[in-house]
């Protein structure tokens, strides 16, 4: 945890709010010999290995990294960091779900000013010369409408907003995406449960199965695990806002492979199989009975709602051939006003690396 401390605070300090255009922003002397310690060049599972003996104590340590993107054997030992952040600072949950942090940006933005368009799909980018000119959008209230604008920021899927452009001006090609690693796509079943369930808490992780068989299930094979790892979140332990008051709100979630044939049959299959292994765990034999409120999200509704590449949730892995500036640019290198944010460049997966991605595209501008 010391050791993982001081990766987290150099990270936070030194490295994670820079643009990432060039290996120069890196070389200042006292970020040189921060990454002496960082374990920039050494695998996750190993650094795991050398502190740990017990198989589920190095699987408590390895979880966290999946939603990074690789197996712990290919991501940097760097990464400990994020054990730090969620064993010793703790995890935090916001009254009343996680929305209630949505709702307070859209606060900010109302009090500065700020236009929201609900419910509208950025259709175009329309050019003249090299500068994005205006964007034109489609939405259910208005069938179409075209604004001005000075600098373009894209925070939507990368690969997704460079598609809106021709195919000389856009960053990379489609061979350049399909040869990325991306972090996994999920499988989150949202239910409603009558009735308690004493012994069950906020957070719950199942490690009933094979870690690395499922991470090669992700990664490698890319298919539907046979014996799957997941997480259960019971916020309602928490939280009197989000069930009525005898009864129970869950969410599960299965990471899985991005690309996967996505289908309700297989929604359902993977419900029952964790659904089983829950009512075991928790002697609660009657839960899929008492089911009141049911819906699921996947790998086609990431695709539908996001536009994101191969259906996937988290991003880019967090490889180290895919780390700062080897990540996506955060500027087009063609059209000098327009700029990326989000899970798919700098710095990062994960909802604060993707707010602070903003944060440096609007430092630059």
């Amino acid at each position: 945890m010391r050791a993982a401390k001081f990766k987290y605070e150099v990270g936070m300090q030194q490295f994670i709010d820079k643009p990432c255009h060039s290996i120069f922003e890196f070389t200042k002397p006292s970020l040189l010999s921060s990454a002496l310690k960082l374990h920039l060049f050494r695998n996750f599972r190993s650094y795991v290995a050398s502190y740990f003996k017990s198989p589920l104590l190095r699987s408590i340590m390895e979880f966290p990294v999946i939603f990074l993107g690789a197996s712990p054997a290919k991501i940097p030992a760097m990464y400990s960091l994020m054990n730090y952040g969620g064993y010793e600072l703790g995890t935090w949950y916001p009254q009343g779900g996680f929305y209630e942090l949505i709702k307070a940006m859209v606060h900010i933005a109302d009090q500065l000013g700020v236009k929201i368009h609900y419910n509208a799909a950025v259709k175009d980018i329309i050019l003249s010369s090299n500068d994005a000119k205006q964007v034109r959008i489609e939405s259910f209230k208005i069938h179409q409408e075209i604004f001005s604008a000075d600098e373009i920021i894209a925070s939507c899927d990368y690969e997704h907003m460079e598609s809106l452009l021709p195919q000389k001006l856009r960053n990379y090609s489609e061979s350049y995406w399909e040869k990325k690693t991306f972090a996994p796509s999920s499988l989150i079943i949202y239910l409603g449960i009558k009735g308690k369930i004493p012994q069950m808490k906020h957070h719950t992780l199942f490690f009933d199965a094979g870690l690395d068989e499922h991470l090669d299930e992700i990664y490698k094979d890319k298919s539907w695990p046979k014996d799957p790892l997941f997480y259960v979140c019971c916020p309602s332990k928490t939280d009197p806002n989000v069930a009525p008051s005898n009864d129970e709100n869950l969410f599960l979630l299965m990471p899985l492979a991005t690309g996967l044939e996505d289908s309700e049959t297989a929604r359902e299959k993977y419900l029952d199989i964790m659904l089983c292994r829950i009512q075991k765990h928790f002697d609660c034999p009657d839960l899929k009975d008492r089911i009141l409120y049911q819906r699921s999200y996947c790998v086609a509704d990431f695709k539908k709602d996001y536009h994101a590449y191969g259906g996937n949730a988290y991003g880019l892995a967090n490889t180290l051939s895919q780390t700062a500036i080897l990540k996506p640019s955060i500027r087009n290198k063609k059209i000098k006003n327009l700029h990326y944010t989000g899970q798919l460049t700098v710095p990062g997966p994960g909802v604060p690396p993707s707010l602070i991605s903003g944060k440096i595209v609007a430092q630059e501008i």
